[in-house]
Order: C-alpha cells, then structure tokens, then sequence
C-alpha cells in the first residue's frame, strides 16, 4: 500500500496531536501513514537524543523522504520559522535535492504556535522552502473546506495551524481538528492519483 510521511516535531504535543489527525485523513483515502519525528539538537546543532526515541513515532531518515509518496511536514512555530531540529533534518537533504528524488511529489505544512498572530502562516510559508527547492508540488487548504471560514481558532489556506496558548496547554479547537483530517485526506487523494497516473 502507497506510504505517506507524515514528519513532525512537536515540543507540547499539540503539533504530535496534528500529525495524528493528518495521518487519520490519509487513511481514510487508502493510503498508510508514515508517522516520524525528529530528535532534539543542541545549540551547537547536533543531535542530542538516543537513535531510537523512548516514546511516539520514530525517528526519520532520508530513506522515508525516498520511500514515500508525499510528505506532510509538521513543526511548532519559532519566531516566525520552524523549530531547528526539523530544519536541521532539512539540512541534511542535499544528496536528494543533487538526486532529484523528490521531484514532482506533493507535500502540505502544519503548525502550531502560543499566541493567534505568533507567527503561524510565516511558519507554513517558509516551511515551504526547502520543499520548494526540492520540486514537490505545494498542497493547501482550499476554501472549500466551510472550517476554513469560521474558524476563531487555527486554520490557514497555507495549511492546518493551531493556536495552543502561552502556556502550550490549549487543546485543539473542532475546527482545528477537522482542518487537519481535511489536509491528510486532501494530501493523500492528490498524492494516489499522481501515483496511479505513473
């Protein structure tokens, strides 16, 4: 069965939570969800956690970004970017951007941040990026999805956003929730039939 990456980093567990959900939508559409995370890094940019993490999803290697058919990258807001263990991963792709591996397959962004204006949309637009660079095919929110428009919590066009709180204790809203299983389905349907089209 066609896999897709679901790749998150997650400090509070709300952008784990997304993830989650995401990877529910993906299943929903026949697809199987990859679920992987990212270890911690110093400041000095190494990895500082155990090769195999004592809980959740695994940590990701390149061969999961090969093996995959799409990719759904997921991180807490940093000051307006992602949080550095994910852009260190990100880092590290130079051999399949030289490669050209993953070209042409779709990929979505999802975030999570404290406060409503601490920067989610800036964080989905430059978690596109690397994605960008790489040649995969950009899958947002459409306004199609009625959540998109009432929402008072998270929700972008750019992709699922949570606002979690100052103290990172907000469960995620209905909307939020709905949002997030829409992207997976979206993601996923897109991705099968660029598949099948192969």
């Amino acid at each position: 069965m066609p896999e897709i990456l679901v790749l998150y980093y997650s400090t509070h567990g709300a952008t784990r939570q997304m993830a989650q959900l995401i990877a529910r939508g993906i299943e929903s559409e026949g697809a199987t969800a990859r679920l992987r995370t990212v270890p911690r890094i110093s400041t000095v940019c190494e990895a500082i956690e155990a090769s195999v993490p004592d809980a959740g999803a695994p940590y990701a290697e390149l061969v999961d970004l090969q093996e995959c058919i799409a990719v759904a990258l997921g991180s807490p807001t940093r000051f307006g970017n992602m949080a550095a263990p994910m852009k260190y991963f990100w880092d590290g792709t130079v051999g399949d951007w030289l490669k050209g591996s993953l070209i042409g397959k779709p990929a979505c962004v999802f975030t999570s941040t404290g406060s409503m204006h601490g920067g989610n949309e800036s964080t989905l637009l430059t978690m596109m990026l690397p994605l960008l660079h790489h040649g995969m095919l950009i899958v947002g929110t459409p306004y199609s999805e009625t959540m998109l428009s009432s929402t008072s919590s998270g929700g972008t066009p750019y992709g699922p956003s949570h606002v979690a709180g100052s103290e990172s204790n907000q469960p995620l809203s209905a909307e939020e929730k709905q949002l997030c299983i829409a992207q997976g389905k979206r993601l996923a349907n897109i991705a099968l039939r660029l598949a099948a089209a192969e």
